[in-house]
């Protein structure tokens, strides 16, 4: 049957009406093609239960963190999500899944009778100013359901009864959530696409149905992208038709699988890129590593998402402030969303401080939407820097280690010039200073300082583009073959402690484009010729650029030194609206960078195209070198 089929299929093709040609992927698309649904016009900020409580949730609980953001004076500087995590759920019922709550946990839902509803509940928060979030899962289970120690506080009922995820219900279930019950913002899991399949014990024992696995965390080749990709497509177009007002966030939570980092952007207004975080230094690192080298793909309406903050515990508690304040301000220069995990009833006021310091609140909610790139990068020590709406610049000087260092902080860290006044503010001590040049500053062990700056730009009448990402959108970044991703900090203090045998590089995504890098960590060079600015990329990519009055778009572009690929030419071209605005002539490995500028004086989207024919994209990264928009 099988080879009849295939004969069949075959004769089909051949005897058919010509085939469509595949659409081309670089082909300028003149439209902006990253995620921008819902008002996440800079990163979602609010309180989770989930760091917290866990599933041991309840109306007491969420709404007394509800009301410590009120009137702390929280939501007035921008927290104003207040998200329900995993273990609202009673039951599915059957046989018309309904979703049914936890009405001992939540009484107010019993204002619906027989049928529990969370409308009560959302509409105090909304009376509080705050927006209601929730919580599913893209498989028919949750995570709770795969990896609780205890029954306690999970589904109960039949097998069909404890399926409360999303399969097979998004339209039915998103509705429910924010039509009828009234919610803003929807956290969606991807356990239940993983930790199902017909081999796990939980299977096996009957508990639950198999599904999948269409995820899987330790090898992206044995993942069905597209699958996953079209169900949160099912679930954006449920969240349009319920919300005509536009007024809804989602969150993607699959933890840096399914190369998730490089198509997130595209599908939510947050994504995560990596596993959860937990109270430890070193998992902090993990998930602030799986982000740090990817501002590219983050942008005004899009963020990567290093999971909530777990300030008030572990590592992060009132007895550890110096680590405390590096987790906070390093999210803030990520631009990651601001989610308190904390039970904020019993936040110490010290760590209150910290969470509501409104100058580096500001970092990460300034309306440019660019997250920091790496000025300097070390396994010590790192500078990251930031360009602000105002034309400052945010930068930390982060200290990763369990020593002391002194650290340079040179003007051209900041592309300003060398010659002139820099001056600084310490957003924790609010002290002003000035340097000239270069400025010796002393780190504690673990310590992050953060500043605003104030110089003379080295760049006069424009900005680079790797000083600009959130205006910069790979597309296309060229990436065929996602592959784990070397550099993640591995740990003890994730989900499983020390048993097993320890974590595995599980974020894919490397290659993809970088800010003033080579796609795989070198530094940008063309036929030996270094860049301190640019971007790194694979060839056959499209990058859109927003312009914002610019004149002129210039950069020296050619086939990177880096690459293995010695034998196929690059062709790199400029769009502007749609339009040819410049082209190269072919460049191969070994030749000298060529200068390429076009007018884009009026352009709204610029669009770099580097296509090359029977290339491997993967040996042949090229380089946008000192790419700039210019106002004359």
């Amino acid at each position: 049957m099988k080879a009849l089929s295939l004969a069949c299929a075959a004769a089909a093709i051949l005897t058919g009406p010509a085939l469509a040609t595949p659409p081309d992927a670089l082909a300028p698309a003149g439209r902006w093609s990253a995620y921008t649904a819902g008002p996440a016009a800079t990163p979602p900020m609010g309180w989770s239960s989930w760091n917290a409580f866990a599933t041991d949730i309840d109306e007491t609980k969420i709404l007394g963190s509800a009301r410590k953001i009120v009137d702390s004076g929280l939501a007035a500087k921008g927290y104003r999500y207040v998200n329900i995590d995993d273990g609202w759920a009673s039951k599915r019922r059957i046989p018309d899944g309904h979703m049914i709550i936890r009405p001992d946990r939540f009484p107010s839902s019993r204002a619906g009778g027989d049928t529990p509803t969370f409308r009560p509940f959302t509409d105090r928060l909304h009376a509080m100013g705050l927006k209601a979030g929730i919580y599913s899962d893209l498989g028919r289970n949750t995570c709770s359901e795969a990896y609780s120690p205890t029954q306690d506080n999970l589904p109960k009922g039949s097998v069909l009864e404890r399926e409360v995820g999303l399969y097979g219900h998004i339209d039915q279930d998103i509705a429910l959530y924010f039509r009828d019950w009234g919610f803003d913002f929807i956290k969606v899991d991807g356990c239940g696409l993983r930790d199902y399949g017909a081999a796990s014990e939980r299977v096996r024992s009957g508990r639950f149905r198999a599904l999948g696995p269409i995820l899987d965390s330790g090898a992206v080749s044995r993942t069905d992208i597209p699958a996953i990709q079209d169900m949160f497509r099912q679930i954006n177009r449920a969240l349009r038709n319920d919300n005509p007002d536009g007024d809804y966030l989602l969150s993607l939570c699959v933890w840096g699988a399914a190369n998730v980092r490089a198509w997130g952007k595209d599908y939510g207004a947050i994504s995560r890129t990596s596993d959860d975080i937990a109270p430890a230094w070193g998992r902090m690192l993990v998930n602030y590593d799986s982000v740090v080298t990817r501002p590219l793909y983050a942008h005004p309406g899009s963020w990567n998402d290093p999971d909530m903050l777990y300030i008030g515990a572990g590592d992060f508690d009132a007895d550890h402030l110096i680590e405390a304040r590096s987790h906070f301000a390093l999210w803030a220069m990520l631009n990651a969303p601001l989610m308190i995990g904390a039970d904020l009833r019993k936040m110490p006021p010290a760590l209150m401080d910290i969470i509501g310091n409104a100058d580096i609140i500001a970092l990460d909610q300034d309306p440019a939407g660019n997250q920091a790139t790496l000025a300097y990068d070390s396994s010590d020590v790192q500078i990251l820097v930031k360009t602000l709406a105002s034309g400052e610049k945010a930068v930390a000087i982060f200290n990763r280690g369990s020593g002391a260092y002194d650290v340079d902080l040179h003007a051209s860290h900041l592309r300003f010039s060398g010659d002139a006044p820099i001056e600084l503010t310490d957003l924790w001590s609010k002290q002003k200073s000035a340097f000239v040049d270069t400025l010796r500053l002393h780190l504690r062990p673990r310590e992050t300082l953060v500043f605003r700056a104030r110089g003379t730009r080295v760049l006069q009448g424009g900005y680079y583009l790797s000083e600009t990402p959130g205006r910069v959108n790979p597309a296309v970044d060229g990436v065929i073959r996602p592959v784990a991703d070397p550099t993640i900090f591995r740990t003890a203090a994730g989900w499983a402690g020390t048993s097993g045998a320890g974590d595995r590089p599980i974020y894919a995504g490397w290659g993809g484009a970088r800010a003033d890098s080579a796609p795989y960590g070198q530094i940008l060079q063309v036929s030996g010729k270094a860049f301190r600015t640019g971007i790194g990329i694979l060839a056959n990519s499209r990058l859109e650029v927003r312009n914002a009055g610019s004149r002129r778009f210039q950069a020296d572009v050619g086939v990177d030194d880096s690459a293995t690929d010695k034998a196929h030419a690059v062709v790199f071209s400029i769009y502007g609206d749609g339009k040819l605005i410049g082209r190269s002539r072919p460049l191969s490995w070994g030749m000298a960078a060529q200068p390429l500028s076009a007018p884009v004086a009026g352009v709204k989207l610029i669009e770099l195209v580097a296509r090359s024919a029977g290339a491997d994209d993967a040996e042949l990264p090229v380089t946008w070198g000192d790419a700039a928009l210019m106002d004359r």
